[in-house]
């Protein structure tokens, strides 16, 4: 009796034994270790990139873990520098913190030569493309008034209209005919039944006539 449950303690202890080293092996190969063995071989799951972003688990005859490709194609967007000088065009701000064209072709960089001799040799034509250069737009072209309201107005007038059609073709077409206490004559009878039950007589609806001469107040 002793030998037989000391010989299942002894089996026991080794089973947990080697599960406590499977799962050991399982977590170095997660960090990126490789622990080989007479009996079996555990690899690091290893990730590719594709483009056509697809997974993929191929099937590997030496390894408990399985070869797992994980395609990831992230998409990059351009990000704008704040810290840099930037243009813009403000009345509040007559000069920007750049001038308008950092690139200059070999048309404005002569231009720009001839800018640093007498002005009175410059043609407006010239004297309007060193403008342009520095700057987008005038004074008289940023507070030019825009056509865009007539828009505006325009489709807001539209959207009310196609509304009211709606509301129209739903009243002659979908919506029931209004209940009979809309009438007048049903109004009527009801104004005088709350007359006759005398309903709020002190400061209500029934103070407000005059029940001797048969008449509002």
């Amino acid at each position: 009796m002793l030998r037989l449950t000391a010989g299942r303690v002894g089996s026991l202890v080794a089973r947990r034994a080697t599960v406590a080293l499977t799962t050991s092996s399982a977590r170095m190969a997660s960090h990126g270790h490789v622990f080989r063995g007479p009996m079996y071989q555990i690899r690091r799951p290893q990730a590719e990139v594709t483009s056509n972003q697809q997974m993929a688990l191929p099937h590997h005859e030496n390894s408990l873990v399985p070869h797992v490709s994980l395609s990831i194609h992230p998409e990059v967007s351009e990000a704008v520098d704040m810290s840099k000088p930037m243009y813009w065009d403000r009345r509040e701000i007559p000069l920007p913190d750049k001038r308008y064209k950092d690139i200059l072709t070999p048309a404005d960089k002569s231009l720009k030569e001839k800018e640093k001799g007498p002005w009175g040799q410059l043609s407006n034509e010239e004297k309007l493309a060193l403008y342009r250069l520095s700057f987008c737009q005038t004074y008289p072209e940023m507070n030019q008034s825009s056509s865009e309201w007539k828009t505006v107005v325009a489709g807001v007038l539209y959207c009310i209209g196609l509304t009211g059609l709606v509301i129209i073709w739903q009243t002659a077409y979908v919506s029931p005919p209004a209940p009979r206490t809309f009438d007048a004559e049903w109004q009527a009878k009801q104004v005088k039944r709350m007359l006759d039950m005398r309903v709020s007589p002190i400061e209500g609806f029934a103070a407000q006539w005059d029940y001797e001469k048969g008449q509002w107040k």
